[in-house]
């Protein structure tokens, strides 16, 4: 026998890929993993099969391909009013998740510690350990899942490296405020602390806000990884396609890890994206796009036994189920799926220490028929359940 000693021994299949086997399994509609049930964009598709039959197939540069970075560039400058270069600032990654992995594991070493806020996004967490760092968590306060900028504090200490930031936040749809970037400012000033920004979701904030970015501050910038998604921006998350914004020092250490990680990213669809991003409607629309899904969703889901929580951003939002039953929030969501055919996620599994106050996540990012064939299915969800 060989014997395996786990660098990850309490880690088993993700939730997403459990509740939407389950969502399978029961034929529910799926609400639970963030993804869109609709198509991307044609027009991109079509580029990205003429780059094919132009004989675009083999290995882009490992920094992205250079039409990609520069269209990167001017859409970042003119969104955020944030200037990155796109030869030694800029990299295109095989999707946010990998970005995030890399910028972490070029900056934690063995004993390092790193401030999460729960709940968190389930990736972290796994990097810092797999790095040999130190996860110190920070809950968001219970009612807003805002941030008590005092807990920060008190979790601080000489070994502290890294902050991971998340706005629009993922589970929890808040968007974090120019009060928590100065407060942001105050702590990191004067350390050597860097961040990572996951802001995957920056072209989907609601409500005529803007969303508030580590970039629009040069104390942060200097400091900070700003990962996004191309996935989340134009419906493609099979695509599996990102980037990473970082000053010059940062990205050097970053490609130093990203080159033997993945070395570099699928050359056809890099070139369509340059090709798309011409197209300003196609990601400044998506705002609007996405409010008419979550206020119909919200609206709708009101009617029902469900408290809403309201949603800034992202394609997310959190409901409370305490008049409908007691049940775990894992139980119910189980129950949820097999016994009334809608899945979705519970948000215990993304605290570590599972800390349940009866959310659960729902996504919206579904078509229209999909998003009344769950409400309808919602609407039958009472004080009998279970």
């Amino acid at each position: 026998m060989i014997n395996i000693i786990s660098k990850l021994p309490n880690l088993n299949n993700s939730i997403f890929s459990t509740m939407t086997a389950l969502a399978n399994q029961h034929q529910a509609i799926n609400l639970s993993q963030g993804f869109p049930d609709f198509d991307c964009p044609k027009a991109l598709v079509d580029l990205t099969y003429s780059y094919m039959k132009k004989g675009y197939n083999q290995y882009a540069p490992m920094h992205g391909v250079q039409q990609l970075r520069e269209r990167i560039a001017e859409m970042v400058e003119k969104q955020q009013q944030s200037v990155y270069h796109p030869d030694n600032e800029i990299t295109v990654t095989a999707g946010a998740t990998q970005a995030i992995f890399t910028a972490i594991a070029c900056i934690i070493r063995p004993d390092d510690e790193v401030i999460c806020f729960d709940p968190a996004y389930d990736c972290y967490a796994p990097a810092v350990d797999l790095c040999g760092g130190l996860v110190k968590t920070v809950s968001l306060l219970p009612n807003d899942f805002s941030i008590n900028w005092d807990d920060v504090k008190k979790v601080f200490s000489h070994k502290t490296k890294l902050i991971i930031m998340n706005t629009p936040h993922n589970p929890t749809a808040r968007t974090f405020s120019d009060e928590d970037m100065q407060q942001l400012i105050k702590l990191t000033r004067g350390t050597d602390i860097f961040i990572v920004s996951d802001e995957v979701y920056d072209k989907v904030v609601f409500d005529h806000k803007q969303h508030i970015s580590v970039a629009n501050y040069p104390e942060l910038k200097e400091r900070s990884f700003v990962i996004s998604s191309f996935g989340k921006m134009f419906h493609i998350t099979g695509w599996k396609v990102g980037y990473c914004l970082a000053p010059t020092k940062l990205t050097t250490e970053f490609r130093k890890v990203h080159q033997y990680l993945v070395f570099s990213v699928n050359t056809p669809i890099q070139y369509a994206l340059a090709d798309f991003l011409r197209h300003e409607d196609a990601y400044l629309s998506l705002a609007d796009f996405f409010q008419q899904k979550r206020d119909y969703f919200a609206d709708a889901l009101a009617t029902t036994p469900f408290e809403v929580l309201p949603s800034g951003g992202s394609y997310f939002l959190l409901a409370n189920y305490d008049r409908i039953s007691q049940k775990s929030d894992i139980e119910f969501t189980k129950e949820l799926t097999i016994k009334h055919g809608v899945a979705t996620i519970p948000l215990s599994v993304f605290y570590k220490n599972r800390l349940d106050k009866h959310f659960i996540r729902f996504c919206f990012a579904k078509k229209q028929e999909t998003l009344e064939q769950a409400i309808a299915r919602l609407t039958k969800v009472n004080e009998s359940f279970g």
